[in-house]
């Protein structure tokens, strides 16, 4: 098959967001000020942003041989994403994710992902030639951590870059996993799963990201909440504080951190150049409900003037 930029494993679901002005308590009801119904999931949010920043991207994931699968491989399609690797499970339904946000750009989550609306290592394995035929293969690790596994080392292998993006689900592959990578990216949350400790502050980010070095991947990124990110490689380390950007909904802004980040490492950009690019990329999705990106070179260019220096 045709080499692509990118193959991306991972989740695909509807993503239904909905905007209130305060989540009601148990018993309670409140309107709903907007309504937005998108292809979803964090590994087809990932492909839209590479597909949006001008990469040839296919998606490997599942989704149910129901009518709401149709329509989001239609609209993968339409924004110009290969899935043809996309399994459609029989009796399966595929996966629904409902994002509520409050006034306060506060977001709750409910997720009905059941475990066949995952990939397995069979299913894995069975698109070993696509892995292989990417440049770049980015596993979402919120996939069971043997298939997480199977694409890891299938593309570490063919000579691939190997992009890992969360945290293992199985803490006994995560050394096998972090080996086999060349690029983590994790947020705070899933930092402390695999180092026992959230970082705090800049200095924090950084000293997780030196000691994640030393497991394999030869680049981290490592996100401080509310902060900024760390990026550290064997050569140098880079903190990024966040863009100055009012925030209506954070939910997307880690998938399009990674597409950019991953874009950018295949283009060759030097790193810190790559870690802004990757922070202006998040910084471009905080300001619209939903996690579906929107990036454009402009919207990029106006990030990239709202990050405060470091």
């Amino acid at each position: 098959m045709a080499e692509l930029d990118v193959m991306v494993l991972g989740q695909i679901a509807r993503d239904l967001v909905l905007l209130v002005d305060e989540v009601p308590g148990a018993g309670g009801s409140a309107p709903v000020r907007r309504r937005r119904e998108l292809l979803g999931g964090k590994g087809a949010n990932q492909a839209v942003g590479l597909a949006q920043l001008g990469a040839s991207v296919g998606l490997l994931g599942v989704v149910g041989d129901d009518e709401v699968g149709q329509r989001l491989l239609a609209q993968a399609r339409a924004d110009g994403i290969d899935v043809g690797r996309v399994l459609r499970r029989p009796g399966t339904p595929t996966g629904l994710i409902v994002d509520v946000v409050d006034a306060d750009a506060r977001w709750r989550y409910l997720e009905d992902l059941p475990e066949a609306a995952l990939l397995g290592p069979d299913d894995v394995a069975g698109a070993a030639d696509a892995l292989r035929a990417a440049r770049a293969v980015l596993v979402q690790l919120q996939q069971p951590s043997g298939a997480a596994l199977v694409a890891a080392r299938t593309a570490r292998e063919a000579g691939r870059l190997v992009v890992l993006d969360g945290a293992p689900t199985d803490l006994a592959d995560a050394d096998e996993l972090l080996a086999v990578a060349d690029v983590l990216r994790a947020d705070a949350q899933e930092v402390e799963l695999v180092t026992g400790d959230a970082p705090r502050d800049a200095e924090g980010g950084l000293a997780a990201g030196r000691k994640l070095l030393r497991r394999g991947p030869s680049l981290l990124a490592i996100e401080v909440a509310g902060q900024g990110n760390a990026f550290v490689w064997p050569e140098g380390e880079l903190f990024v504080p966040l863009s100055e950007t009012p925030t209506v909904d954070d939910t997307g802004a880690g998938d399009a951190f990674v597409a950019a980040l991953t874009l950018g490492l295949l283009r060759g950009e030097p790193r810190d150049r790559v870690a802004r690019y990757a922070v202006a990329a998040a910084g471009a999705t905080v300001g619209h409900p939903g996690g579906r990106p929107a990036l454009t070179d402009e919207a990029i260019r106006e990030q990239l003037g709202r990050i405060p220096a470091g």
